[in-house]
């Protein structure tokens, strides 16, 4: 008898389970891709949330941005002072090589020439007004003094120049006076009025500086103010050296027995005093005038050496030009000695300004021998910045 095998549902499922397929082609592929977009959702989810973090974290309570902290001051870090220079004479010959450089090429972006034409026109609306404080003070000592300083300053000032100062000077002589309440309200208009020349040459300086005016007004007039009266005073102790020490020498030489030697010698060595007492009048302007925070004050520095130097040497060279090959007079007729008046003023100014731009890219150079990136502004700290608005820390920030 047959036995017949009737295979089980096992069985019947292996033996009728069709046979496995190959992946289609492209499976593979197809999920790494899958797979990828799905990191990519995850990653862009999570930069999403911290994001909003990070914006959550800068707004208050009720979704308002909080305020920002409070940016650094400007300038060099302290480490760069730390490690700059103390004085100009210990930069290396390869910064002087660049601060004469940078002179140059500064002259040319501040506009230094028209510059020093807005110092002009503010510098005649000044001089009078100080000639008339200068002419009151010196008339305390009597009306020699002021015609001793008059010659002195006729051999100062070329050609037809000087004509203009001592005829302004002997007609204020004549109106100056000290005793009454009414002059006294003068001399003080006199010296805000003055005070002018002295504003334009702060605005100029910060220009100089690459530095906005950040001083309050509070601070800033009593400040002009105060400069225009030392330079005043500098000035009229200059001018009293001169007078009265040629005596003082004459009687010196008497007593020692070398007589007029003395007076001789004095009569040459009067004009180094006069220099020392121009250099320091500039040293001033250049300490006070900027908002640039400058590393102490120095009685002599190199720019106002190098004004001085130029300015001597420009007023000679313009004083033998006008003498001998000007023709000032044919052109501007009785005008010539007003436009020449001017154009000496102008050079004047011209100087000052050139030593000014001088000593900014000394502390410029100082700067960078300190650490301080080369192209970055500004290179010397503000002396204040209440008065700076938004445009002034943006110009900074550009720069």
């Amino acid at each position: 008898m047959v036995k017949l095998h009737i295979p089980g549902r096992k069985e019947r499922h292996e033996t009728e389970a069709p046979p496995p397929q190959s992946p289609r082609p492209g499976f593979e592929a197809e999920r790494r891709d899958g797979r990828e977009a799905e990191r990519r959702e995850t990653a862009e989810a999570e930069g999403r949330d911290a994001r909003e973090g990070e914006r959550r974290s800068t707004e208050g309570p009720e979704g308002r941005e909080a305020p920002a902290a409070a940016s650094e001051e400007p300038g060099p870090d302290p480490e760069v002072e730390r490690a700059a220079p103390d004085t100009p004479t210990d930069l290396p010959k390869k910064s002087w090589v660049a601060v004469l450089k940078g002179s140059i090429r500064e002259f040319k972006d501040d506009e230094l020439t028209d510059r020093a034409a807005a110092l002009t026109y503010y510098g005649v609306l000044a001089l009078f007004p100080a000639l008339l404080v200068l002419v009151s003070m010196l008339g305390l000592t009597g009306k020699s003094t002021t015609d001793k300083v008059t010659e002195n300053v006729r051999e100062l000032v070329p050609g037809s120049a000087g004509d203009i100062i001592t005829r302004a000077v002997d007609q204020l002589q004549g109106n100056a006076g000290v005793g009454s309440l009414m002059a006294i309200v003068g001399l003080v208009l006199a010296v805000w009025s003055a005070s002018g020349y002295v504003g334009a040459f702060i605005r100029s300086a910060n220009a100089v500086y690459d530095m906005p005016e950040g001083r309050p007004v509070w601070k800033l007039l009593p400040m002009r103010v105060g400069v225009t009266v030392v330079l005043l005073v500098l000035a009229v102790i200059s001018s009293l050296i001169v007078v009265f020490s040629g005596g003082l020498a004459k009687q010196a030489g008497d007593a020692l027995g070398i007589g007029d030697t003395a007076l001789t010698v004095w009569s040459i060595a009067k004009w180094p005093v006069l220099v020392l007492l121009v250099v320091l009048m500039i040293a001033i302007l250049y300490w006070a005038a900027p908002n640039a925070k400058v590393k102490g004050f120095r009685w002599i520095t190199p720019g106002s050496l190098l004004a001085l130097l130029i300015w001597m040497v420009a007023s000679a060279g313009f004083a033998v030009y006008v003498a001998n090959f000007a023709s000032y007079n044919k052109t501007y007729g009785t005008m010539a000695g007003v436009i020449v008046f001017l154009v000496w003023l102008w050079i004047t100014n011209l100087a000052i300004l050139l030593g000014l731009e001088f000593d900014a890219e000394t502390v410029r150079q100082r700067a960078i021998a300190g650490g301080h990136p080369p192209e970055e502004e500004p290179y010397t700290q503000p002396r204040d910045t209440r008065a700076w608005d938004e445009q002034d820390r943006r110009r900074l920030e550009q720069t």
